[in-house]
């Protein structure tokens, strides 16, 4: 039986990635991102013996899921205050995801969201175009391609002008960046006079060391976030496998030799991109996986972007001040 279901389940991911092919194409005809127009509507069945799933979804798809712990390493500076470190998780005695990591000094580099509503921009587009230090898929976003959560991009505000944010937000001035807990704060008066903001969830890390994420969540996905250290200075993390659920994501960031006070989830799976480009350091990581588990039965999404990159509405882009 479970051959048959592994046979069946590679048949039906080549005929899915097929069937895509032609979506290129129909995309550039009319100027839009179907996957950001309509979403993902096919989903396949796939569990830890699946054979083309990375090692980290396999890992995840074991039950019990074994226990994360940070590996060693170490931090490379690329620029005045500018450094980038990769963090390998360790699960089950083996590597099982990295974590790609920026450090960011807010008072050399600056912040700015942008929108791309048609989503036909991936990775490679917003690096060419933008030509910053750094960029990051930003938070959600709807169906139209515009922020679903509360944005302000270089002054001017998008997304909803009414909503109940209880996570946390980013907020970016011209020489200032942090992260802020919205438990008890107005989103709106925070908002007041910023540059580029957005509110995002959940909350991975709030400044009392507790978390928001949900923990019985079996949603796997690559993972970005945003986070802020004791030193005032910016991180931005990029996951390379889809090891991690929410709330196990949250639990490892607590214990991360990352000297972190709070951390902030952007938008995940395929779209959980980052890229930097800066001195002779370069580096290019998009995301491939996001897997639901419902009643104990695993689904994956399949990757409608694989000839293009995943689209990237909403991104955050990092500039040098000088």
């Amino acid at each position: 039986m479970k051959i048959f279901k592994r046979k069946f389940t590679l048949t039906l991911f080549a005929l899915v990635i097929l069937g895509v092919g032609a979506i290129p194409v129909y995309e550039s005809m009319i100027g839009t991102s179907l996957t950001v127009r309509f979403g993902g509507t096919v989903w396949l069945p796939v569990d830890e013996d699946t054979p083309f799933l990375s090692r980290g979804l396999r890992s995840a798809l074991h039950t019990p899921v074994p226990e994360a712990r940070p590996g060693p390493f170490e931090w490379r500076r690329i620029r005045a205050g500018f450094d980038v470190a990769e963090l390998p998780v360790l699960a089950g005695g083996e590597v099982v995801d990295r974590i790609l990591l920026a450090r960011i000094d807010p008072a050399r580099f600056r912040f700015v969201i942008h929108n791309n509503p048609a989503g036909v921009r991936a990775l490679d587009d917003w690096m060419g175009s933008l030509k910053a230090a750094l960029v990051v898929n930003g938070s959600y976003y709807g169906r139209s391609g515009l922020p679903a959560t509360p944005t302000i991009i270089e002054g001017t505000a998008l997304g909803p002008a009414d909503y109940d944010a209880r996570h946390g937000a980013f907020i970016a001035g011209e020489k200032s960046a942090r992260l802020a807990d919205l438990a008890s704060a107005d989103w709106k008066k925070l908002f007041e006079g910023a540059r580029n903001a957005v509110v995002s969830y959940p909350l991975l890390l709030a400044r009392d060391g507790s978390n928001r994420a949900p923990q019985s969540s079996n949603w796997l996905a690559n993972r970005s976030f945003l986070a802020e250290d004791r030193q005032g200075r910016i991180i931005v993390g990029t996951t390379r496998d889809a090891f991690f659920s929410l709330g196990r994501l949250a639990a490892f960031l607590k214990h991360a030799p990352l000297d972190l006070s709070i951390a902030l989830n952007l938008d995940g799976g395929p779209l959980a991109c980052q890229g930097i480009e800066l001195g002779d350091f370069r580096r290019r990581s998009c995301g491939r996986w996001e897997v639901q588990i419902e009643n104990g039965q695993a689904k994956m999404l399949p990757p409608l972007w694989l000839f293009s990159g995943p689209p990237m509405p909403v991104v955050l882009a990092v500039y040098p001040v000088d």
